[in-house]
């Protein structure tokens, strides 16, 4: 069975690979070559260091057909915003 979550982060690698929460790493220049990658799950929650990136890759996710009935979120003040 798949799962149903995923989190993509749209860091560039180097950022991710520095730090991370997990999840899959597509750098936002690379979302609309990659959004395929989300097919399989039901909810899609896209991260970054502020919530600027996430932001914009969820605004562009919304406009694919393919994605229309996932349920998307980005986290609103990135990873830095996330108190420990």
């Amino acid at each position: 069975m798949e799962p149903e979550t995923v989190i993509v982060d749209v860091r560039d690698e180097w950022e991710f690979e520095e730090f991370n929460i997990g999840g899959l790493n597509i750098p936002l220049a690379e979302i609309r070559n990659k959004r395929h990658y989300l097919l399989p799950y039901d909810n899609v929650i896209v991260v970054c260091t502020n919530g600027v990136r996430s932001r914009v890759a969820v605004k562009d996710f919304c406009r694919h057909p393919e994605l229309e009935a996932k349920n998307l979120y980005h986290l609103k003040g990135g990873i830095l915003g996330v108190e420990e």
